[in-house]
């Protein structure tokens, strides 16, 4: 798996209690994080693991709850920041927008 080119400074990121965020991190200062283009990974299907999306990406897009994309949110409680390949960016970034 560690044989995917990774994309840039996209990255999945994990807080406390927000959540999970995939997108172009572009500040960072000790567990703030600021994120653009940024979507909320809400429930994903087809990969293990948050490490597995990051570097496959889902295996099962249709199934994931990935709302569309904020310009930037600035997280103050990251825990986890993962890089992104671009295998992994792409599929995140094929699946639909969920809407209620």
């Amino acid at each position: 798996m560690a044989t995917n080119k990774k994309a840039s400074n996209y990255k999945i990121v994990r807080t406390l209690s927000a959540g999970v965020f995939a997108g172009e991190v572009v500040s960072r200062k000790g567990k703030e994080v600021t994120i653009k283009n940024a979507r909320r990974l809400w429930y994903w299907a087809g990969a293990a693991s948050l490490s597995q999306l990051a570097q496959l990406g889902t295996s099962k897009p249709k199934e994931c709850k990935f709302p569309d994309a904020v310009d930037s949110i600035t997280v103050t409680e990251a825990i986890e920041i993962l890089d992104v390949t671009d295998a992994g960016r792409a599929s995140i970034e094929a699946v639909s927008p969920w809407r209620a």
